[in-house]
């Protein structure tokens, strides 16, 4: 009954793309009382987390059945999408990559990436640093490999061991890190000895205690903590709304969920919820503490969507 009501609603959606600018793509509207069975699997990346629970919440509080989301980094959660199949939804901070889509063509699965925000890699101390606001790239780079000491990287800084707590090697955000700052190669930044976590709150918590402490994770962990950690500006580049947009700030990244059309005929609730994240995402994802995809990459996501279902 939910794909019969799904292929009217397309029908006519369809006659109003085939005339709509992109500025005008919607989605059809559903109603989460009537999706209150069945289940809703969702894992993956620590930072895409707080933006899937938020859109969960505002799901199951308008009587959706309640998702499941665990937070255990980008590549264990395609690990667990496209290995293991036993996930319907994949959060990630990165792009999935073509190993990973092999994976999945090997259980029957394709991939359908829906981009749902921006985040911005905050670069933490304690708030209790009172030498260092803003570095280089290239002083990045020492920081999280080859500096032992916050004086080998600048001479008027404290001659104090670095303390390096960094996102675990399966989290997007490590991804992330060592492909803008260390070109692909994980080496350096590994063999510096830094802790490591896939939970950011554990992040927090090291990086807080100590005025030597550097780490780096999601922009939203910053915001929820920034009583306890400053943020560092990047060659002279704060993290804003203003230069996470425009792309001046050298370490912004896109934001995805990734779900299979076969999935999503399976479970009807899997299909509506992607549907309503989609549509409310950017309602939420500045509370959240990330910031707006831009309105071509969102209305690339719905236009993925209504593919996917014209296909079912």
């Amino acid at each position: 009954m939910h794909r019969t009501i799904w292929l009217l609603l397309l029908v006519a959606f369809a006659a109003v793309l085939a005339s709509a600018s992109d500025s005008d793509i919607e989605l059809p509207e559903v109603d989460p009382l009537d999706y209150t069975e069945g289940e809703i699997v969702t894992a993956g990346s620590s930072t895409v987390f707080p933006l899937s629970e938020r859109m969960a919440e505002l799901w199951t509080d308008e009587g959706g059945v309640a998702p499941s989301i665990a937070s255990i980094g980008s590549g264990a959660g395609f690990e667990r999408f496209c290995v293991e199949g036993e996930t319907d939804i994949s959060n990630a901070s990165r792009a999935i990559k073509d190993s990973e889509v092999e994976s999945c063509a090997a259980i029957g699965r394709e991939p359908i990436e829906f981009r749902v925000g921006t985040d911005a890699l905050a670069v933490i101390v304690s708030a209790e640093n009172d030498f260092v606001s803003d570095v280089t790239l290239e002083e990045l780079t020492m920081i999280f490999s080859s500096a032992d000491a916050w004086s080998d990287v600048r001479a008027e800084w404290p001659a104090e061991a670095i303390q390096r707590f960094i996102p675990g090697s399966d989290s997007g955000t490590f991804d992330y890190f060592v492909e803008e700052i260390f070109d692909e190669d994980e080496e350096p930044i590994l063999s510096a000895n830094p802790q490591l976590s896939e939970d950011d709150n554990v992040l927090v918590q090291g990086v807080s205690g100590s005025p030597y402490a550097i780490g780096f994770f999601g922009y939203a962990y910053y915001v929820e903590n920034q009583d306890a950690l400053n943020i560092l500006s990047i060659e002279g580049i704060e993290a804003n709304a203003l230069t996470i947009d425009d792309g001046s700030y050298p370490l912004a990244r896109p934001l995805f969920i990734y779900s299979d059309a076969g999935i999503m005929v399976e479970k009807p609730q899997v299909n509506a919820f992607i549907s309503f994240y989609l549509t409310y995402v950017n309602d939420e994802v500045i509370d959240v503490g990330y910031f707006p995809a831009s309105a071509d990459a969102l209305n690339a996501a719905k236009n993925a969507f209504l593919d996917a279902m014209m296909e079912m």
